[in-house]
């Protein structure tokens, strides 16, 4: 029996591809298809929300923080005086040189490190011993901490006057209790260690307390398991201080340096109290206690140069930034021989 087969466009089934379709002018265009507004508005919102959330503080850091900084740098290129702030004359690093031969910018240095070491020291090692007490169970141990973070709530003004009767020379308690030893009075404000001593001890009354409660925060997310494996190893109090908390806390202690480290170098309310007058901007008489902070103060608001106080204020900046890096070389270099 033959079989039948339908030719081609008798109406009969066709092997062949499909005819063409119509195609709309994107297509043709080799265009994508356009989407929704409301895919777009989706679109957006995931992209642009993010930036949307931190642009405020982005526009407060540049108002306040980049801005003054640049503009400090733009001005200590010029000379420029206080009271015609709109008049400036190209310096270029011609204060910078000036600075640089400038004897009182170095014992302003040496002061502000000498403090600062002075201060920072004991202070950091006081609040480490502090927090190693609060961190045990002890009865009112909130009244402890809170008691602890008084004198950094105290204004700077009220704790640089009562240490400055303290250590007044002829009828201050601290010459008094050194009088029951046998002690002369000593001219704590007009001799150049004993200043230095003294506003060193301001600076470690207010910051004791903070630095103390960060580490005892950091010392309380240290596991528990930690110290009960060194007890089992039969390691002392000290040798779990030792060999648990200070490794457990070494990034909180780096951050309470870099801290002290700033607070240092940006001393200047406690000094200048502590002057009681003319004295206070200058830092004493022979300049013994004068930091770069009161340096700083003094070229800009007693000499009216403002170039020259942007100047120190950009020299107390690069200082800032060589301690960063050379914290960072050190801690690099213990890394590699570690």
């Amino acid at each position: 029996m033959a079989n039948s087969t339908s030719a081609p466009g008798l109406g009969g089934p066709q092997s062949g591809p499909a005819g063409p379709t119509k195609e709309s002018p994107d297509d043709r265009n080799g265009a994508r298809p356009r989407q929704p507004w409301g895919t777009l508005l989706h679109r957006f919102d995931i992209k642009a929300a993010p930036y949307a959330f931190v642009a405020p503080f982005f526009v407060v850091f540049g108002a306040f923080s980049l801005y003054p900084l640049l503009y400090t740098a733009w001005i200590s290129l010029h000379d420029v005086e206080l009271a015609t702030m709109d008049i400036m004359e190209w310096e270029g690093f011609g204060n910078y040189s000036q600075l640089w031969q400038d004897e009182r910018f170095w014992n302003a240095l040496a002061n502000t490190f000498t403090i600062g070491v002075i201060s920072t020291v004991p202070q950091l090692l006081m609040a480490l011993g502090l927090a190693h007490l609060l961190n045990y169970r002890l009865k009112g141990s909130a009244f402890f901490r809170v008691a602890a973070l008084t004198p950094y709530a105290t204004s700077i003004g009220a704790a640089a006057l009562v240490f400055t009767m303290l250590f007044e020379r002829d009828f201050g308690m601290i010459n008094w209790f050194l009088s029951l030893f046998g002690v002369d009075n000593v001219d704590w404000e007009n001799s150049k260690w004993p200043a230095q001593f003294a506003i060193s001890s301001i600076v470690i009354w207010r910051w004791t307390g903070y630095n103390a409660l960060l580490y005892l925060a950091a010392m309380q997310a240290i596991p528990q398991e930690r110290y009960e494996a060194a007890a089992i190893d039969g390691a002392s109090r000290w040798q779990q201080f030792t060999k648990v908390t200070i490794p457990g806390i070494r990034s909180t202690i780096v951050f309470t340096i870099v801290l002290s480290t700033i607070g240092a170098t940006q001393l200047f309310g406690e000094p200048l109290i502590f002057g009681q007058g003319p004295n206070g901007v200058s830092g004493g008489a022979d300049n013994q206690y004068q930091t770069l902070g009161l340096l700083l103060y003094e070229e800009g608001w007693k000499n009216y140069e403002m170039g020259r106080a942007a100047t120190v204020a950009w020299a107390m900046f690069l200082l800032l930034i060589l301690a960063f890096v050379l914290q960072r070389v050190v801690k690099r270099v213990k890394s590699r021989t570690s």
